[in-house]
């Protein structure tokens, strides 16, 4: 049995939203495809109809400044991330992000946003666009918009986006200031290719030893990318101690919802780990912002 019957590549973003919304069955957007394409093979994912080739669209596959921010397309492969000079001048914790995930040849071919798409609460990408402070480009039948990063997600796996109506075009990141830097970490069991026990981003501003303002992200935390708000207000306009260290770890244990998996580790073990974790991430991006 077939497991599509019509393909189509769309040269732009409006002709892309014209093939899904009048697909005659069911329709399924795919750029590099290295997930879609084993789950319809292996029975995980239902039959589709229409596949809808987005790596045509000439707007999803740039990776460009614009004014004052870094655009990076929802098409662009992990590994061109991971390799551009913009992203490892202005996003380094998006770097380190991408250098960790799958292998080299899945890198290669699987994209920015289908590891957004996925809607996992630590997926590698997803935790270091959430600390990046990411807006996220969105187009519809009725134009494109840009909505906060987190928005684009309702749940574990749980995507707010209508794969038969919508699609995510790119992502808009601020440019790197003066003593501004981010940082991407993760523990992972040891082997080849590993899925992350925890990972975590930070990014930070400074000013002299004071923590001017600071982003933190931790997956995962809860059911959708989790931003440690309360452990940044703890830190944001503080000399960084170890009084201060204390008490911004409290907090991020008390906002974050860690849970047991039984493939990954559980949520105690979890809880045991973050600390030095954190500690780490913070450490580099301190380091580099100074």
């Amino acid at each position: 049995m077939n497991l599509w019957q019509e393909y189509k590549r769309p040269a732009s973003i409006s002709e892309a939203i014209q093939d899904l919304t009048s697909a005659s069955g069911p329709v399924m957007p795919i750029a590099g495809g290295t997930d879609l394409l084993l789950d319809l093979k292996q029975g995980r994912h239902a039959p589709i109809h229409t596949l809808i080739d987005l790596t045509f669209v000439p707007e999803m596959s740039v990776l460009e400044l614009r004014g004052d921010e870094l655009y990076i397309g929802a098409a662009v492969p992990v590994n061109r991330v991971a390799l551009d000079p913009l992203t490892g001048l202005h996003a380094q914790a998006l770097v380190e992000a991408c250098n960790l995930i799958a292998g080299p040849q899945v890198r290669n071919t699987a994209t920015l946003g289908g590891n957004v798409a996925h809607a996992l609460p630590a997926a590698d990408g997803t935790i270091a666009l959430t600390a990046l402070e990411a807006q996220a480009e969105v187009a519809s039948p009725t134009g494109t918009h840009r909505m906060p990063f987190t928005s684009l997600f309702l749940g574990p796996g749980e995507s707010a986006i209508n794969k038969n109506s919508e699609i995510i075009v790119g992502f808009y990141l601020k440019k790197t200031k003066k003593g501004q830097s981010s940082c991407f970490k993760r523990i992972m069991r040891p082997q080849g290719v590993a899925l992350p026990i925890l990972n975590c981003a930070v990014w930070l501003e400074r000013d002299g030893d004071v923590v001017k303002d600071i982003h933190i992200a931790v997956g995962p935390g809860g059911p959708i990318p989790f931003r440690a708000t309360e452990a940044e207000d703890v830190l944001r306009g503080q000399s960084f101690n170890e009084e201060i260290f204390t008490r911004t770890l409290e907090s991020l244990l008390v906002q974050a919802k860690f849970r047991t998996s039984a493939r990954r580790a559980s949520a105690d073990y979890r809880k045991h780990i973050v600390g030095g974790l954190f500690s780490d991430v913070f450490e580099a991006a301190w380091k580099r912002a100074g």
